[in-house]
C-alpha cells in the first residue's frame, strides 16, 4: 500500500475553522503513507483551526488559498467533517466551484461525516447514493440523493462515511478509489446521460 498513490496529488479542502481534527489528520496520514502528495486548501491562507468535537484542538498551516488553486492541479479531493467546517465552506462560492470541478472532471472525491453539506451546495449528489452523519440524511434526500446507513459507501469514485469511528474503512476505500483515478460515472452530466439512455 506504500506506493499505491505515488505520483498522485490530493487536495484536502477545509474551512479556516471548525474541522473535526481526526477527520483531517487520519485521512491525510493514510494518503501520505500511500505515497500521495497532499495539500491543505482553505478559503483564506494562514491557518485552519481544528476541533475535537466542540473543544479547540490544533491549528494547521494552509498550503494554498482555494482561489489560488485549480482542480486541474489535483488527482483527487478529500473533504473532512466537523459541523462548522462544511457549513462555513458552502458559503464560499470559490470553494463550492472547486468541489464541483472535481465532479465535472470525473475525479474521485472522499467526504466524511458532515462534509456532504458542501457536496449538496455544489449540486453533485443528485442521483447518487452516499452516507453521512445521520442528521444530514434529509438534506441529502431533498437534494436528490439516496442515503444509506453504512460504515463506508462507494458510488462511482465518490467515497463517503458517517463518523470518526468509520475512518479505518473510509481511509482504505479512499486510497483504493484515488488509485483508480477518474470515473466517468462521477461526472454529473455523464450520470444524467446514462439515466436518459435507460429511460
Amino acid at each position: 500500500m506504500a506506493d499505491t498513490l505515488n505520483g498522485k496529488k490530493v487536495a484536502i479542502l477545509v474551512a479556516n475553522e471548525g474541522i473535526e481534527q481526526v477527520e483531517l489528520t487520519e485521512p491525510r496520514k493514510a494518503l501520505q503513507d500511500a505515497g500521495a502528495t497532499v495539500e491543505l486548501l482553505a478559503p483564506e491562507s494562514g491557518e485552519a483551526q481544528a476541533f475535537n468535537h466542540l473543544d479547540k484542538a490544533d491549528s494547521f498551516p494552509v498550503d494554498r488559498a482555494v482561489t489560488d488553486a485549480s482542480a486541474e492541479d489535483y488527482d483527487a479531493l478529500m473533504l473532512p467533517g466537523g459541523v462548522a467546517n462544511p457549513d462555513n465552506l458552502r458559503t464560499h462560492p470559490e470553494a463550492v466551484a472547486f468541489v464541483r470541478a472535481f465532479f465535472d472532471a470525473g475525479k474521485p472525491v472522499a467526504a466524511i461525516c458532515h462534509a456532504p453539506w458542501t457536496l449538496i451546495e455544489a449540486d453533485v449528489v443528485r442521483g447518487r447514493t452516499l452516507t453521512s452523519w445521520p442528521s444530514l440524511q434529509t438534506d441529502l434526500r431533498n437534494a436528490g440523493a439516496t442515503w444509506v446507513d453504512e460504515e463506508v459507501h462507494v458510488d462511482e469514485g465518490l467515497v463517503t462515511s458517517r463518523k470518526p469511528d468509520d475512518l479505518k474503512a473510509f481511509n482504505a476505500k479512499m486510497v483504493e478509489e484515488f488509485a483508480e483515478g477518474p470515473h466517468e460515472g462521477n461526472k454529473p452530466a455523464g450520470r444524467f446521460e446514462k439515466d436518459a439512455i435507460k429511460a
